[in-house]
């Protein structure tokens, strides 16, 4: 795909798109690609800029450089206060390949069922830090059942 501007009907991109500030886009590139398998939808190298996909997710990564859009100093970890939920068709399999790779898991791999109503919708999910300390929580949806209320 070019750089040129998307067809706003175009349904394959996301209504909300995170943008990361990253400290290494490489490292980070090597993680969230190589480790979690992302696809690069496209790159702007000269700006340190990738936006990836996994399924209907998409994130978008940036190197930190003067022309980001710097709110305040970036304390280590980026993005406290926040998790990106990413639905994955199988989380056993990233969560083992994540282990096999050294990676200790924030938390690892649980079934939860969260209730909504008189529902209650159960995933098998993990959560991860990337390379700055992003929180990513990697869910398998289970589907739902009733609630115990």
């Amino acid at each position: 795909m070019s750089d040129a501007l998307a067809d706003p009907r175009d349904k394959d991109w996301a209504a909300l798109v995170p943008e990361l500030l990253v400290s290494d886009l490489t490292r980070s590139l090597d993680f969230w690609v190589d480790a979690r398998g992302f696809s690069v939808r496209f790159t702007r190298p000269e700006d340190g800029f990738a936006y990836l996909t996994l399924g209907a997710a998409q994130v978008m990564l940036e190197q930190v450089s003067d022309e980001a859009w710097l709110t305040g100093p970036l304390d280590r970890p980026l993005g406290r206060g926040i998790n990106l939920q990413i639905e994955v068709p199988d989380a056993v399999a990233p969560h083992d390949r994540l282990r096999a790779q050294g990676v200790v898991p924030f938390r690892g791999l649980t079934t939860d069922w969260y209730r909504e109503g008189l529902l209650e919708h159960g995933q098998v999910q993990f959560l991860v830090q990337d390379p700055d300390g992003y929180l990513l929580r990697f869910i398998q949806p289970l589907g739902t059942r009733p609630a115990i209320v």
